[in-house]
């Protein structure tokens, strides 16, 4: 999931901004689409940055937290490399993780991991992955054993 739509003022830190009054809306109707849609979230990997912080608030989405420096500002082999130390960082084998990034990073990691089987969703995460978006992966390994193309692209689905 990419983080909600966050708000610009002046003098405060990229780090830091908070999200805008459109991103806490759309982050609460992420939340809603998440539970309606998704099986239950056990856990969660989220950037450090205010806005994604935020927005895991704003889900009302209730897992096991884990917050990640390294997925703020990542590259998408960082992220992956963060999905597969989900094991040891939860102490047990997430069912469902929910991985609340930035772009470009969130973006690549979907569509890299995917196996290109679903290719109408993976047409329009290339073509646009706006704020609180989610794509929906299926991983066909462990979490560590994760990499590109070791996944089914499910679903993408822009809250709004």
């Amino acid at each position: 999931m990419r983080h909600a739509k966050s708000d610009y003022p002046d003098g405060v830190a990229d780090h830091d901004r908070p999200l805008a009054a459109r991103g806490i809306r759309e982050a609460a109707l992420a939340g809603d689409w998440i539970r309606a849609n998704l099986p239950a979230v056990d856990a969660v990997l989220c950037s450090t940055a205010a806005r994604t912080r935020q927005t895991l608030e704003r889900t009302g989405i209730d897992a096991p937290v884990q917050f990640a420096q390294r997925i703020y500002d990542a590259r998408p082999g960082t992220v992956i490399d963060e999905i597969n130390g989900a094991t040891s960082r939860f102490g047990t084998d997430p069912s469902t993780l929910l991985v609340i990034g930035h772009e470009p990073a969130v973006s690549a990691v979907a569509l890299g991991l995917s196996d290109g089987s679903n290719r109408s969703a993976a047409e329009s995460i290339s073509l646009k992955f706006p704020t609180s978006a989610i794509a929906v992966v299926r991983v066909n390994s462990s979490w560590d054993q994760l990499a590109l193309g070791g996944a089914t692209l499910m679903r993408f689905h822009v809250p709004r």
